[in-house]
């Protein structure tokens, strides 16, 4: 099945977080796949698909001043963030962003993206210049709804279209035609990054049976994780991540989750919840928090470690945990034990080398 059969169709295979669903649990030991073969509807990788989106991830086009692209925000050198507290390059009348940039790694099976959860799955978006509906995973929906709120069309588009080299590329990716579309170039991008899984942490190696893989002071942090700092409680399953919404106590007036649902019920159970992030590589995308208000893993430590900073509607999970200083470290060497990249070639972008 290639990508072109996408169009028009609700990629069921991944299931929508839906409010007051049991948390989307796996086994702690499970290791990430990397073999792709949970990509939409059981599509099967797309090596052309995969180097075009790499491409235009990298392109500074995106914007109409030419001076970002996707990995402004999700830089290889900043574990796929963008190192700052919050998004410098925000869209929004080009004024700085109210939340931190997170990882897109280990996004290929996300049930929904985005802090306050705003992109699940089957998201219905309509194309402008080709005027089809078609309903899209998370990582698709992200990408298509980030390129057209930088004005693609009247920007990146057209650089694209206008390309040689690209053309001939799309022509590989989405045979036969290889439309230059505002879709496909979001099927691109998200093909991109659903190869950006890291699976081979220390941790990884360890549960796989490799004892000697983590330091002693990273095992008595598993401990700590698993056990008196209840970690698992909301970072569980192959990515660290229930995929569910918590207020932990983030001192911000930022109504999160809550500000995207309809009912004053709804509204007031979730005002202030956010995704819970993934784990993998965490050491190496500080600040944290969906603010960016914490600078540094220890810092993290210490914050839940004192149950949050705000009690207004505080998770039932979040309570002062009472750890050691020497429990607080062996978390933090857990935590970095989590850290494995994935090796990313910068391409040529076609039509700038000769600028």
């Amino acid at each position: 099945m290639n990508f072109q059969t996408r169009r028009k169709t609700v990629l069921a295979a991944l299931v929508c977080v839906a409010l007051g669903a049991a948390p989307v649990l796996a086994d702690s030991s499970v290791t990430p796949s990397n073999d792709r073969s949970t990509w939409p509807e059981g599509t099967p990788r797309s090596d052309a698909a995969v180097d075009l989106g790499r491409h235009l991830f990298f392109d500074p086009r995106l914007v109409l001043s030419e001076d970002q692209s996707c990995a402004s925000c999700h830089s290889p050198h900043a574990g796929y963030a963008d190192g700052v507290a919050r998004d410098l390059t925000a869209h929004k009348k080009w004024k700085r962003a109210k939340r931190n940039s997170p990882t897109i790694y280990n996004l290929t099976d996300a049930p929904v993206v985005h802090w306050d959860g705003r992109t699940p799955a089957g998201q219905c978006l309509t194309a402008k210049d080709t005027g089809v509906e078609t309903c899209l995973a998370p990582l698709e929906a992200q990408a298509f709804k980030s390129m057209r709120s930088r004005k693609i069309y009247e920007g990146f588009l057209p650089k694209v279209q206008a390309e040689p080299t690209y053309r001939e590329m799309f022509k590989k990716a989405f045979p036969p035609n290889g439309e230059v579309t505002h879709l496909n170039m979001a099927l691109a991008i998200a093909a991109f990054e659903r190869t950006l899984v890291s699976n081979d942490s220390a941790y990884d190696r360890y549960m796989a049976g490799d004892r000697s893989a983590m330091s002693i002071e990273a095992k008595r942090g598993l401990a700590v994780y698993e056990g008196k700092g209840n970690c698992t409680a909301c970072h569980s399953g192959a990515n660290l991540t229930d995929w569910q919404f918590h207020n932990i106590g983030v001192d911000s007036d930022d109504e999160g989750r809550g500000a995207k649902l309809k009912t004053a019920a709804e509204k007031k159970e979730f005002r202030g919840a956010f995704k819970t992030p993934g784990l993998r590589n965490v050491a190496l995308t500080a600040p944290y928090m969906h603010n960016g208000s914490i600078g540094t893993l220890e810092g993290v430590v210490e914050f839940y470690d004192r149950g949050g900073d705000r009690d207004a509607n505080l998770s039932p999970l979040i309570q002062p945990l009472g750890l050691s200083n020497r429990e607080k470290w062996d978390l933090v060497a857990f935590l970095n034990a989590l850290t494995h990249t994935v090796d990313v070639e910068v391409p040529e972008i076609p039509g700038l080398a000769a600028r």
